[in-house]
């Protein structure tokens, strides 16, 4: 009672700020294995919309000027992972509509599904949410799993790789136009282009021991290697990934499950789950250890800095927010931007800057960019000559020579006369 108006509450005698009566905010399931947020934002897709003409009854209709576009169902959801359930999906907006007296998962208006058609998903280990696209890593491979962005319903299998290309796969992550998975042989790439139509690239496959979960974090892949340490991998080109180092901070880091990567200020940190050993924290990149810290992808310079002894085995590390993304990867709008009327691009938009029409008769129809990717090649200077990475050479540069200038007769000067219209 004495603690009621606090904010924060710290006492050691209270074990936290609400009663466990209250709020029922866990799902029952045989052998969880992850849980998968949408997004680290507080979104709510079910809260009905303001209207953009309100009637005020002084003024009558008033125009409030709310066009942002809806939220996507996709974010009403949280993914679980269930090695002998496959996926489990519950939705929990409850806990963002505002009201403290309804926060129970367990009844309506909440709903759950399990999901796991044929058994295909038994095994499943670990999930990642890209757009509308939800990948999941089970026992027999890789699939690809589509839901929709106007009904609480069940997904739909849209594709699969589970022909054996993947050994006891268990972490995936996506980015952009490739999704991640990390097995018994290391550390793998795939094309995801096409969702519905997903490639291994077997040249990409990075060998490790013992890859466990990982982050991507720009053009790095940091992947918790197990006895080895965290596994540093260049991701610039993903279809030709690098080795770039292992660190194990002198044989410390020798048991690591899992990493998740953020930044404060200048500095961005890793958070190991290394087993036996508890919580790690790493600085990767920092003013005082990075000299090109001010760039876009700085190479890592991981140190050792912090070690918390946790009571168990430290096998997982909570995602952290993520907060300036405004859109997903299928350009669902995910924030109200600060120009009314203002969104992202959506797919169709976002395509148009790296693929080309299927054909004429689809540009001519304004249907979908689906045709072939631009591709440009990167330059270098070889013998003071301008080449693309290939070899090819630029044209030298051409002289540039202004054109000729034109005289123009001065206009005459307007009449100080008034004419009046009329007359």
């Amino acid at each position: 009672v004495a603690n009621i108006d606090n904010k924060g509450v710290s006492e050691r005698i209270i074990t936290a700020p609400v009663s466990p009566l209250g709020q029922r905010t866990y799902v029952r399931t045989k052998y969880a294995t992850s849980v998968t947020l949408p997004s680290t934002l507080g979104i709510d897709p079910l809260r009905k919309p303001f209207p953009r003409i309100t009637k005020h009854p002084d003024f009558g209709e008033i125009y409030s000027g709310n066009e942002e576009q809806p939220i996507s169902f996709i974010y009403a959801w949280v993914f679980i992972t269930d090695r002998d359930e496959g996926l489990v999906m519950t939705t929990v907006g409850t806990l963002v509509d505002g009201n403290p007296d309804n926060n129970f998962l367990d009844k309506p208006p909440e709903k759950t599904i399990r999901f796991n058609p044929d058994g295909k998903l038994t095994g499943a280990m670990h999930s990642f949410m890209a757009g509308t696209n939800l990948f999941v890593v089970a026992h027999k491979g890789l699939f690809v799993l589509g839901l929709s962005n106007t009904k609480l319903e069940t997904p739909a299998l849209l594709a699969e790789l589970s022909n054996g290309e993947f050994k006891n796969p268990r972490a995936v992550s996506v980015q952009f136009r490739y999704a991640f998975v990390t097995d018994d042989e290391g550390f793998k790439v795939v094309d995801i282009t096409e969702p519905t139509r997903p490639r291994l690239i077997p040249a990409a496959t990075t060998p490790l021991k013992h890859a466990q979960r990982f982050y991507l974090a720009r053009t790095y892949a940091c992947v918790a290697n197990g006895p080895e340490g965290l596994a540093l991998i260049d991701i610039e080109n993903p279809e030709k990934p690098r080795l770039e180092m292992m660190y194990n901070a002198d044989g410390q880091l020798n048991d690591t499950r899992a990493v998740q990567i953020g930044s404060v200020s200048a500095s961005m940190f890793a958070l190991v789950a290394d087993g036996k050993n508890g919580l790690r924290v790493i600085q990767m990149i920092s003013p005082e250890n990075g000299p090109e810290h001010a760039g876009f992808s700085p190479r890592p310079n991981p140190k050792l800095i912090a070690t918390y002894q946790t009571k168990g085995e430290a096998v997982a590390v909570s995602r952290g927010l993520d907060r300036d993304r405004v859109a997903d990867e299928t350009g669902n709008q995910t924030v109200v931007f600060g120009r009314r009327g203002s969104r992202p691009f959506n797919l169709n938009e976002m395509q148009a800057f790296y693929r080309h029409f299927a054909d004429l008769y689809t540009a001519n129809r304004g249907g979908l960019k689906n045709g072939p990717l631009y591709h440009v090649e990167d330059i270098a200077v070889r013998n003071g000559q301008l080449t693309t990475t290939s070899g090819a050479k630029f044209k030298d540069p051409q002289a540039n020579k202004p054109a000729p200038e034109t005289k123009t007769e001065t206009a005459k000067p307007p009449s100080d006369r008034v004419v009046r219209r009329g007359r």
